[in-house]
């Protein structure tokens, strides 16, 4: 599996911030194909959070990875995964209690 990142084409201004996690046991990988002159795909691992930049219009396509090869399993607006401050601040002290608890348990 590969992961693929250019940056951003600066000349988009209206721009958005979004979160995609991985609520599977599985491993996805998540594509936007429709922004031109932009290639986004990464590996997500199950569990794991993916913060992206993206256009309120463009789609975020999660894809199963296994041996035999990929299969769409959907594809998500990226209006519907953005994600303000107030929800990341939120988030952060959510994972920073979970990482509090973990280590108080070793």
């Amino acid at each position: 599996m590969t992961s693929a990142f250019t940056p951003f084409p600066s000349h988009l201004s209206n721009r958005i911030l979004c979160c995609y996690v991985n609520t599977t046991t599985q491993i996805q990988k998540a594509k936007i194909l429709t922004i031109p002159n932009w290639l986004f795909e990464r590996v997500v691992f199950p569990h794991q959070r993916l913060l992206f930049e993206a256009l309120p219009d463009a789609f975020l396509e999660i894809h199963s990875c296994a041996a035999a090869g990929e299969a769409l399993l959907g594809k998500i607006p990226c209006f519907h995964l953005q994600v303000s401050e107030r929800s990341l601040v939120m988030a952060g002290s959510s994972i920073l209690h979970d990482d509090l608890q973990t280590d108080s348990m070793e």
